[in-house]
């Protein structure tokens, strides 16, 4: 699962002089939290509606409400806009993704090909690849199993499924400190009392089934 699978691809753009309260306005109507800035084509930051928010006048302040217009209307995003935001390339990998976003705190990665803007993914859309991987959206059955953590153990287990003629939607694993390996398995099947009898014949414990 590669970034540019589910990246935005041709993202709404503002330019580096556009007005806060203009950018603000875009994203509502876009429903957009974030805009890519561009100066003369280049890609020059990335500014967020909760940067743009920061610098607005609260409802407490006591400038006039034209006052306060007056001066968002002199304020552009360049004041405010994030310089060198994090990048990714198309390539790079949705958990790679998840991991620039974990480490940096943020909420979105601009996707660039060399220097030229491609897209923009943001934690939805890393919600969305995982959904996919996992195979929720498609009927079947969901199993967590717990086996021995050794070479070959996932090749042993995904030959009993196929003994069965069971397809695998998804399938992931997680290291426990025991030496044991739980792994989820989504099956595109209903009924799968057959392989639950063989798996546990062959000592693969299985700690959730619907």
């Amino acid at each position: 699962m590669f970034v540019k699978d589910f990246m935005s691809a041709s993202p709404i753009t503002i330019n580096a002089d556009t007005p806060i309260l203009e950018a603000l306005n875009i994203m509502r109507k876009r429903k957009v939290h974030q805009l890519p800035v561009m100066d003369h084509g280049k890609l020059v930051g990335l500014v967020t509606e909760r940067e743009l928010l920061k610098v607005s006048p609260s409802p407490a302040t006591t400038l006039s409400v034209f006052e306060m217009n007056y001066l968002l209307s002199k304020m552009t995003v360049r004041e405010v806009l994030v310089k060198d935001p994090i990048t990714v390339e198309p390539s790079c990998t949705i958990e790679e993704a998840a991991l620039q976003m974990r480490q940096h705190h943020v909420r979105s990665l601009l996707v660039v090909d060399g220097e030229k803007l491609q897209g923009i993914i943001t934690q939805t859309d890393v919600f969305d690849a995982l959904i996919r991987i996992f195979g929720l959206h498609r009927a079947g059955v969901r199993l967590v199993l717990e086996m021995e953590n050794k070479v070959g153990a996932l090749a042993d287990l995904l030959a009993i499924v196929k003994k069965h003629g069971l397809n695998v939607i998804g399938v992931a694993c997680r290291e426990m400190e025991d030496q044991k390996v739980h792994v989820m398995l989504r099956l595109g099947a209903s009924v799968v009392d057959e392989l639950l009898d063989d798996l546990a014949a062959n000592g693969i414990r299985i700690l959730y089934n619907s």
